[in-house]
């Protein structure tokens, strides 16, 4: 495949590019094959894969339960967009847009879907009055730096992420152009983080829960294996800031659910009782999940 002397067409057509998710993409939306979620015996259910989007919302289940919310307890069960689970006809009830994670409450009647990562985070933070301020002036702040992670994100996973990775060839314009982007973006939060603690203020909210999935990880050298290139050590508030959101034990835990990759102790592909961190990993069951 080449980029070389291409002509752009009058009408697009689809056609087999080649990569790791080829497979899978489409440019129609909507179920392609019928699969019926299951159904915990928890109020809340979540849908999902540890990629960035989906720790955010194992992270955030985390963080309730540490501080004694009891009701947000849940249930986690593993969508595994490799193999098109997304695109059961169950799944995209829950999410139309066939993306992970997408929740169900069952405390609700009748029951609330809820979809997009940023979404279950604040409707979790409302729900419980956790990780969102009450004053007005840190709330907006706390939600500029959560919506401002929801639209800059792609362009890191999508982007960057897509063509240094995953891309079936090494297209020069595209990873310049996405890695200043992407280091743009660092900058970005490494000149916030240099005058505050968290990205709202002294407090860590679901901004930061959603910025350190992405960015937090990125500089911790877990996505893409790409920190060399992206030179991360020159962000040092970022990294200040990601090390200590990653000695959270939520954190810690969080990051596990759903996990299908990396070392099996650290993986819980699905999550149903507070024990099974201890006793359910994939070091520990092997192929019986």
């Amino acid at each position: 495949m080449s980029n070389e002397g291409y002509t752009l067409p009058k009408v697009w057509e689809p056609k087999e590019s080649g990569g790791k998710f080829a497979s899978i993409n489409r440019p129609e939306a909507g179920p392609r094959h019928e699969k019926a979620l299951p159904v915990g015996r928890h109020p809340f259910q979540l849908y999902s894969l540890a990629t960035p989007n989906g720790v955010k919302a194992g992270v955030m289940f985390e963080e309730l339960l540490a501080l004694g919310h009891e009701g947000a307890e849940y249930d986690a069960w593993l969508i595994n967009i490799g193999e098109g689970d997304q695109f059961g006809s169950g799944f995209v009830e829950v999410n139309p847009n066939s993306k992970i994670p997408a929740m169900m409450d069952h405390s609700t009647q009748p029951p609330t879907r809820v979809f997009e990562s940023g979404s279950i985070l604040l409707y979790l933070a409302e729900k419980f009055g956790e990780f969102l301020p009450a004053d007005h002036g840190a709330r907006t702040e706390a939600l500029n730096w959560l919506f401002w992670q929801m639209g800059s994100a792609p362009f890191v996973g999508g982007g960057f992420g897509h063509f240094y990775n995953y891309a079936p060839v090494s297209i020069e314009y595209a990873i310049d152009r996405y890695t200043m982007e992407t280091k743009r973006q660092l900058d970005v939060l490494d000149r916030q983080l240099a005058q505050r603690r968290y990205l709202a203020g002294d407090d860590y909210s679901i901004a930061d829960i959603a910025n350190w999935a992405w960015y937090g990880q990125l500089v911790l050298g877990r996505l893409y294996d790409a920190a060399e290139f992206l030179q991360v050590h020159t962000y040092q508030n970022v990294l200040r800031w990601a090390n200590e959101i990653d000695a959270r034990p939520a954190v810690q835990r969080g990051r596990m659910v759903n996990r299908t990759f990396g070392d099996p102790a650290t993986q819980l592909h699905e999550r149903h009782d507070a024990s099974d961190f201890e006793l359910k990993t994939q070091d520990k069951i092997g192929d019986k999940n």
